[in-house]
């Protein structure tokens, strides 16, 4: 058991953040989570309804959790109402993980030509304006700077295979990255996409063919397989710690090389 001077040297010891869209053990916000706690930081966590509660409630539990909120950003005033409570309990947020996406079915493997208006500002607002929301709430709670991630894919630079639309929104969140990272780094609050390969989560799911899409990055990675959930929760942890503090606004791909090889 580690002593109390031995936590103090950790490098979140003191840091307090909130992560979101823990959905089971399976993740990657749950990763990122175990990450978090493992170099000292203190965390919040939220759930998107009672169904998916009883799922992540005993993962809050595990992970010592300070908060355990429900968000629906879809609701109006869930995400403010959240990040109210978390500077409640916390006073100041030193680090968020905005992890969630969704697209409707008939969309994500659909022509992006045929994406219905309401779907794709659904689509849009959860998965993309709910990242800009989140830092406008955030930031006065961001007083002494802080980092802001938010998760990605390859399917924002290059036609993926049944991603559809979601392409399209996650190309215009890499691109909001940018512009929020150059508006708030003033402040001192750095902000990241952090863009994993093909990992099987419950919003894989979804993705057609998605078998295939994993043994296809595998093979033409230069490390001649696909990356844990535990490694990407890794590089998002350090992106919250001090050794970042010269980086904002990048996409960081977590794939073992595969968006380099054509």
């Amino acid at each position: 058991m580690s002593t109390t001077n031995e936590q103090t040297l950790l490098p979140l010891a003191g840091k307090k953040g909130l992560i979101t869209g823990v959905a089971n053990d399976k993740s990657i916000a749950f990763a990122v989570a175990k990450a978090v706690r493992a170099l000292g930081g203190e965390i919040a966590l939220t759930y998107q309804n009672e169904k998916t509660a009883k799922y992540t409630q005993p993962l809050a539990e595990a992970l010592g959790a300070k908060l355990f909120l429900k968000l629906d950003v879809a609701e109006p005033g869930s995400l403010e109402s959240v990040i109210e409570q978390c500077g409640q309990e916390f006073g100041e947020i030193d680090f968020a993980i905005h992890s969630m996406a969704f697209c409707n079915g008939d969309d994500l493997h659909g022509r992006v030509i045929d994406t219905s208006e309401a779907g794709f500002d659904s689509a849009m607002n959860i998965s993309c304006h709910s990242f800009l929301r989140m830092a406008k709430a955030l930031e006065p709670l961001m007083a002494h700077g802080g980092s802001l991630i938010t998760m990605s894919y390859l399917g924002a630079e290059r036609v993926v295979r049944n991603y559809g639309v979601m392409g399209i929104i996650k190309a215009a969140l890499e691109s909001a990255v940018r512009y929020m990272a150059y508006d708030l780094g003033p402040k001192g609050i750095r902000v990241f996409a952090v863009s994993p390969g093909p990992i099987m989560t419950r919003a894989a799911s979804g993705i057609a063919n998605f078998n295939s899409l994993l043994e296809s990055d595998a093979q033409k990675a230069p490390l001649g397989r696909t990356v844990t959930i535990d490694e990407v929760g890794a590089l998002t942890a350090f992106l919250c710690t001090a050794g970042s503090s010269g980086m904002t606004g990048q996409t960081i791909y977590v794939d073992a090389g595969a968006h380099i090889v054509a």
